[in-house]
């Protein structure tokens, strides 16, 4: 009887937050609903990065000072800890304080378990190889990375910073950003050439970068930065955040000894607009970013999370063709005449004139707007703090990209993206209390996707196609990219399956035989009945009784049917309660809760209630009865 009044209580309180259906997640999965295996993290050893390898259960932590391998597939198995030996403090006399770095960045080499990684004690950066296959990692020089190691070394990397490490047959060079309002924010080139950014009084906080690879003319390969600048205008109606989009050519070693030396010499910024004009919603801070990568350099996909002044959240979507169509069109802003924008084989060799036009000149005056002038993808009411694409290669999901958005309470969104459209299909919630998460990344072949906070590492099933039911209509209403049906049952195996993405039209199911499942009854009261059949419920004359439909998709109307009336209600939650408030002959009878979503109806649960002898049973406490009454009045309210 207490659990059930928690149980009540909890429920009433969710139910009594005001929210749009059509904002919610169709569905929400808990680790009742999906498999979730969650995973401690041992000590104090916060991830700075999630390694995943060729087994989708075996995944490998970095943390500062620690590498974490845990097993997925042996989850009581405890996680194995080895300890990052760096080569240059074997043997040394120094004590210990005077050889202590944190590892700050991580890459996968091209070599199977071959890693590269970086740490800093504060004042100094060490760079080196490492083998994850090794009992006792030690992290070593190598040829190919020495000339990152010698000129990165006085430099030191702050946590956090977004990085790229670009390997070549010449050698490697690791880019990686600045931030601050300090000096010399912005890219630093390490490797073969050092080169960084010229000496500028601005505030930025870097987001990303993105590697543009060219097939037919690697001249013109570049590296793009995303990042928020400080907007130096304080006026009331000014955002205090600006986010701009800066590239840098890869060939650019800097300019000649007297001007701009080891400085960036093709160095363009642009400002980025995310917003809708008609709304006059605009979104001026830039909070995280996810690539997708395609065969043509053009078709590269930059997804970027913004928010407002107000928490909201939204994601726009440009590609590379149209920041470089900026980049090479747009007028300078407040300058005349022009200065290069094209790659050049040998930087220090440009003349003197466009040099200084350089030093003074590096912002276009036009702005960069979302592919194909869309708009952004809003997402109300939702405040999100990260965003992965996933970028799976069959025809269906490239048509139909999946983002994965985690919230400020560590739940995560799945959402499928058409045209200018987004649907909410599921949300995740990975951690049995509010957290924080910390990154996400999904292993492209097992559709397991990892999450991790501070404490815990947790992998979910995300093509858990069982779950949104046992007929065609529910698993096309489902509009997961992940799943079709393939006539008997909602499966993952998506090739010759049917689904419709772009709008979960389930009249395509009509064809099928009706392979709907029977209603289950699903009941939650205060009194039990003693007789076999559970269809049958017997409640005293004058009683309190209650009834729950079970809601699945919070996208659905459902509604109580009586043959005497018909109550509909919203769910905001899991339940729809229809209260009995005092039994007698008139509510004796069938109850039937029907589901209805998109034209497709379901039966969901059904009851029959009988009068019987009050001494047989018991009413509700009065705690269970105010919750039930502030539900009903707050749903007969937003009728």
């Amino acid at each position: 009887m207490i659990f059930l009044t928690t149980f009540l209580l909890f429920s009433c309180l969710g139910s009594l937050t005001e929210t749009n259906s059509a904002d919610l997640p169709r569905m929400t999965f808990t680790d009742r609903e999906t498999t979730m295996k969650r995973l401690p993290i041992p000590g104090d050893n916060v991830p700075v990065q999630i390694l995943l390898g060729g087994e989708p259960d075996t995944v490998t932590a970095a943390a500062q000072k620690h590498l974490i391998t845990f097993n997925f597939r042996n989850p009581l198995k405890k996680p194995v800890e080895k300890m990052l030996l760096w080569e240059e403090c074997k043997g040394s006399r120094l004590p210990s304080t005077e050889c202590n770095y944190n590892i700050t960045v991580v890459h996968k080499r091209k070599e199977a378990n071959k890693v590269f990684v970086c740490g800093t004690d504060g004042r100094e950066t060490m760079c080196c190889d490492m083998d994850l296959s090794q009992q006792s990692p030690m992290c070593v020089s190598s040829e190919n990375m020495n000339s990152i190691k010698g000129s990165i070394r006085e430099f030191a990397i702050k946590e956090g910073e977004p990085s790229i490490l670009e390997e070549s047959g010449l050698g490697a060079d690791l880019y990686i950003t600045n931030s601050g309002s300090h000096q010399y924010v912005g890219i630093h080139k390490f490797g073969r050439n050092r080169v960084g950014p010229a000496n500028q009084n601005k505030e930025q906080h870097y987001v990303g970068l993105v590697l543009s690879r060219r097939k037919d003319d690697h001249l013109q390969d570049k590296v793009y930065a995303f990042y928020n600048e400080r907007n130096k205008d304080t006026g009331l109606h000014s955002d205090m955040w600006l986010p701009f989009v800066t590239q840098v050519c890869m060939a650019d070693t800097g300019g000649p000894k007297n001007i701009l030396q080891f400085t960036w010499t093709s160095q363009l910024n642009a400002k980025l607009f995310c917003g809708d004009t008609d709304s006059r919603q605009y979104f001026s801070e830039l909070v995280d970013l996810a690539t997708v990568h395609a065969d043509q350099w053009q078709d590269t996909r930059v997804y970027a999370l913004f928010k407002n002044e107000w928490g909201m959240s939204a994601v726009c979507v440009y590609t590379i063709q149209d920041i470089h169509k900026v980049f090479k069109t747009s007028p300078f802003k407040g300058a005349q005449g022009n200065r290069g924008r094209e790659c050049v084989p040998d930087s220090t060799k440009i003349s003197l004139d466009t040099l200084r036009m350089i030093e003074s000149t590096s912002e276009m005056q036009d702005w960069i707007r979302p592919a194909r002038d869309f708009g952004p993808l809003l997402f109300k009411h939702h405040s999100y703090t990260h965003i992965y694409v996933s970028d799976l290669q069959h025809s269906r999901n490239n048509q139909h990209p999946v983002l994965f958005l985690s919230l400020s309470n560590g739940a995560i969104h799945k959402v499928i993206n058409h045209k200018n459209q987004t649907f909410v299909i599921a949300e995740y919630q990975p951690f049995n209390q509010k957290t924080h998460v910390l990154s996400i990344i999904l292993h492209p072949s097992s559709r397991k996707l990892y999450v991790n906070s501070k404490r815990e590492l947790v992998q979910l099933d995300v093509a858990n196609c069982g779950q949104y039911g046992d007929g065609c209509e529910s698993c096309v209403l489902a509009r997961d990219p992940y799943c079709g049906w393939n006539g008997t049952h909602c499966t993952p195996e998506t090739q010759g399956t049917m689904q419709d993405l772009a709008r979960g039209n389930h009249a395509i199911c009509t064809s099928l035989p009706n392979n709907e499942l029977p209603a289950k009854a699903f009941r939650y009261s205060a009194y039990r009945h003693t007789d076999k059949n559970m269809d049958i419920i017997g409640v005293p004359s004058h009683s309190r009784y209650f009834l729950q439909c079970p809601v699945s998709s919070h996208h659905a109307q459902y509604t109580w049917y009586h043959p005497k009336n018909s109550t509909s209600c919203n769910p905001r939650e899991r339940q729809c309660l229809l209260l009995i408030d005092s039994m007698g002959p008139e509510q004796e009878g069938e109850y039937t809760c029907k589901s209805e979503e998109m034209g497709y109806q379901r039966v969901v649960a059904k009851y029959e209630l009988q009068l019987r002898a009050r001494s047989a049973g018991h009413s509700l406490s009065p705690v269970a009865w105010v919750c039930l009454m502030a539900v009903l009045i707050k749903n007969l309210s937003s009728e």
